[in-house]
């Protein structure tokens, strides 16, 4: 632990030097708890770790890096440098607010890192991006372990006025969710982000509860059970049908013709889903979701034979 504590010190005393011309070993003493004498020894190390760093006494002197110094070569290697950016822009792709002037400023830490090498986009084409200032809202009250209020409409299309302790912030499926304690159904929750409406942190202060962690929902109450469904798909579907399912669920049949057998949740997604492929899907199984889909196909052509 005295080790971990001692490089983190020497990682943040070089990052300071980086970002300040000059710093005293006084001030950097307070910064981070310890005595000058052992901020001096910090610098020996650094100075022997081929860190370019001098001290300058008399009145406006101080602990100094030379012009130009960056972290590329020495603390931190060039791998760890692309691990990070791209973990930052991972983050930044999942539309993480604020991420932009993070990376600004590590691309001045490391100051000839290249930031451009990898592109990460998980957002479909011509999306909106993320509410910034609820995002921020949302991780504000979790540091600061305030309850929030908001409206949400669940997946069943039912609206509800929520108060909770928010906890976690979760990416998953392309979406971010929330993860609390709801105070309206007394127990832990998860709620889309993109589904909550008229965000407002309260002044009211919780302490985190214990908790088992376990794959609770706000839609556990709605939550379908799985039906089995056998698909037949036409060759103009199978760039999709790799992109959905494994391998090993696809099955060619001698007509060219593709068979995938699957469990889905029997919900307005799943129809909405099979309809998505237009005429290149046909359900063989179970027989009144095949007519869900041809009672939905046929009202749908109505809309356009008015046209």
């Amino acid at each position: 632990m005295v080790r971990i504590l001692k490089i983190n010190r020497l990682l943040g005393i070089a990052i300071l030097l980086l970002n300040r011309e000059t710093i005293t070993a006084k001030e950097l003493a307070g910064r981070f708890g310890v005595s000058t004498r052992t901020i001096y020894r910090d610098i020996d190390v650094l100075s022997s770790a081929g860190v370019p760093v001098f001290t300058n006494k008399g009145n406006g002197g101080g602990i100094s890096l030379l012009e130009n110094y960056s972290l590329n070569k020495t603390l931190i290697s060039e791998n760890e440098i692309e691990s990070i950016l791209l973990a930052l822009k991972t983050l930044k792709a999942a539309k993480y607010p604020e991420i932009d002037a993070i990376l600004e400023k590590i691309g001045a830490v490391f100051k000839h890192a290249e930031t451009d090498w990898v592109h990460i986009d998980f957002s479909p084409w011509d999306s909106t991006p993320n509410e910034n200032n609820k995002f921020i809202e949302i991780k504000k009250a979790i540091l600061e372990r305030k309850r929030i209020s908001f409206e949400y409409i669940n997946s069943a299309g039912e609206k509800s006025s929520r108060k909770i302790e928010p906890m976690r912030l979760v990416f998953k499926g392309q979406a971010w969710y929330l993860w609390g304690y709801c105070i309206t159904k007394n127990d832990f929750r998860v709620f889309r982000i993109s589904r909550m409406k008229n965000v407002k942190a309260t002044n009211e202060v919780f302490k985190r509860r214990d908790y088992t962690e376990k794959n609770t929902s706000d839609e556990t109450e709605n939550i379908r059970p799985l039906t089995r469904l056998k698909l037949k798909f036409y060759p103009q579907a199978l760039y999709r049908l790799y992109d959905d399912f494994d391998d090993e669920m696809i099955v060619k049949n001698d007509d060219g013709t593709f068979t995938v057998e699957v469990q889905f949740p029997e919900d307005e997604w799943v129809y909405g889903y099979l309809l998505s492929f237009g005429s290149y899907v046909e359900v063989l199984e179970p027989q009144h979701i095949r007519n869900i889909i041809a009672e939905r196909a046929i009202k749908l052509l109505k809309f356009y034979e008015k046209m």
